[in-house]
């Protein structure tokens, strides 16, 4: 199955922060941030607002004298002990925080062996989950976390996952067509997040951005009750641009 990828801004951005990472951990002693643009590259409008998501994260710290050194999550992340629980436990910190941010709740979702899996998500009393009513791996079709990840596959892979879970009506507005599904698919760009209208639940709207590292195949998805719905597109905004520094947790 081939993957069908264009970078968006929040890879951009994590390609940038990369960079500054791997400079900012060879100078053992710290690095000043002009040393850092120099070495890097980048311009002071990008390397600001860079090491100020880098210092949020943990990534970097930076000392009295304005030097910037690797920080605790970068090490974490960086051992091969424990790393897999380190990188939950960074991406479960990420998506609370996200969930704050966009006053939703937010979705990690991934495509994993022909199936779509949530793998992990962030609530809260203002922020409810979406209820499951049915499971989200034959859902694809009517969800946006499924058609995120959908558009993300190419037209073979598109076309195996519908030909191995039917297209059922789950509302009044879901799409049962696979090739009106297909052709919306097709048409997506990859910058602009895709929205589910209550076609898999009546009640809740929902948002999905991709999020890509190396050949793995994801998404940040957010979730509102109907009654707010006017703020999704500029949720949904927020949440894209809020996906670097999951991005970059998968990355590193």
């Amino acid at each position: 199955m081939a993957l069908h990828h264009e970078p968006t801004a929040p890879h951009h951005s994590v390609q940038d922060a990369l960079r500054v990472l791997e400079t900012v951990a060879r100078q053992t002693t710290g690095v000043t941030d002009t040393e850092l643009a120099r070495r890097t590259g980048l311009g002071r409008e990008r390397l600001t607002p860079l090491l100020r998501m880098l210092r949020r994260e943990g990534y970097v710290g930076q000392t009295a004298d304005g030097t910037y050194l690797a920080g605790a999550a970068l090490a974490r992340l960086s051992s091969a002990h424990g790393r897999e629980q380190a990188l939950r436990d960074k991406l479960q910190q990420t998506l609370d925080r996200l969930r704050d941010a966009v006053g939703a709740a937010v979705y990690l979702s991934r495509y994993v062996d022909g199936e779509v899996s949530v793998t992990q998500y962030a609530d809260g009393p203002g922020a409810p989950k979406v209820n499951e009513w049915v499971d989200f791996r034959h859902s694809a079709h009517a969800t946006a976390i499924g058609k995120s990840l959908l558009t993300q596959l190419d037209q073979a892979g598109r076309r195996d996952h519908l030909a191995r879970h039917r297209m059922a009506r789950l509302t009044s507005r879901t799409i049962t067509s696979d090739q009106v599904l297909l052709s919306r698919l097709a048409a997506q760009p990859a910058s602009v997040p895709v929205l589910d209208l209550q076609e898999y639940a009546v009640g809740t709207v929902c948002a999905a951005v991709p999020v890509t590292a190396g050949a793995a195949v994801g998404c940040l998805a957010l979730s509102l009750p109907v009654e707010r719905a006017h703020r999704l597109r500029r949720a949904a905004e927020a949440l894209n641009r809020g996906a670097a520094p999951v991005l970059l947790s998968l990355a590193i």
